[in-house]
């Protein structure tokens, strides 16, 4: 009889592509990996893999088992879904990487939310770039990502996305600058404006630099922070302009310490993305957090939760 277990090994050397690979994710010894699938494949009588100096590729029998092997897995979660019952659960947890500005500034107040109707269920939050939570996706570090902005350039296959909402971007001064008394500017009254932004490598800051060099802005580097914080501060203290989503300032405008300006005729905008790997199923406890997002988030219901 097929054992489970070794289904979500096999499953697992799969979508790595190697049995080293898929020892780092399942926290096992290669060798180990090796033995389940030896043992798997003596039971069937029939060899699954074909070994290659660059890792690992399905037989046809290996082909037509991982597809019943998907349908299986998706089955034992629809079924832990439709039974478990979360709330009579002593404990649980889902973990969820995100991008600095949602860290930050609005998983806070839905962490509350969460464990406000849940807390029995605890929920661990990892702020780091879009690349690395994409990473650890497909790693399995992450049941989640929610990721502001673009996924160019990192590996997508495997990917689900869902587009959640679109947040306007405005130019961020502090309450003593010349613009503090206006409402909007037009996109070219940035050229040569001194600007406070996030380090080159952040998606962030790829993104803020194409949409200048679009509109054919020219600005000067004043200073760059890894932090929204730090740019804020700097901002405040007069270093720079800078340019940032409202949820970012809130507080900071609500005081008057800093002041925002719509940019007119050409908006910039940037979405916010839920992100997920598509051959890990949601967990019960994954798929609570989602539904209580979804009071903030409405497209998330299209995930049918």
């Amino acid at each position: 009889m097929l054992n489970l277990y070794k289904l979500e090994i096999f499953a697992i050397v799969v979508q790595t592509g190697s049995f080293s690979a898929a020892a780092d994710q399942l926290l096992m010894t290669q060798p180990a990996v090796s033995q389940h699938i030896q043992d798997l494949e003596a039971s069937l009588g029939a060899r699954l893999f074909t070994r290659g100096r660059r890792g690992v590729s399905l037989t046809p029998a290996g082909e037509t088992l991982y597809q019943y092997t998907r349908t299986i897995l998706r089955l034992v979660a629809d079924a832990e879904n439709a039974v478990t019952d979360v709330t009579q659960l002593a404990h649980g947890h889902v973990s969820v990487g995100a991008t600095p500005g949602v860290s930050v500034y609005r998983l806070p107040d839905w962490v509350q939310a969460f464990r406000q109707q849940h807390p029995n269920l605890g929920i661990s939050v990892q702020t780091s770039i879009t690349p690395q939570i994409v990473a650890d996706l497909h790693n399995r570090k992450l049941d989640l990502g929610l990721i502001e902005g673009e996924l160019d350039g990192v590996d997508q296959k495997g990917l689900g996305v869902l587009e959640l909402e679109t947040d306007e971007q405005f130019v961020i001064v502090d309450a003593r600058h010349p613009w503090a008394r206006r409402s909007s500017i037009p996109c070219n009254e940035l050229n040569g404006q001194p600007f406070v932004m996030r380090q080159r490598n952040s998606q962030t800051r790829i993104w803020l630099d194409r949409k200048l060099a679009a509109a054919g802005i020219q600005v000067q580097i004043a200073a760059e922070f890894d932090t929204v914080e730090s740019i804020k501060r700097s901002v405040i203290k007069g270093i720079g302009i800078t340019i940032l989503p409202e949820y970012a300032v809130h507080s900071e405008l609500e005081i008057g310490m800093l002041h925002a300006l719509s940019i007119e005729g050409k908006p910039m905008e940037r979405t916010l993305k839920l992100v997920w790997n598509e051959e890990r199923y949601f967990s019960p406890v994954t798929r609570t957090f989602l539904r209580v997002l979804a009071i903030y988030l409405p497209r998330l219901e299209e995930l049918g939760l």
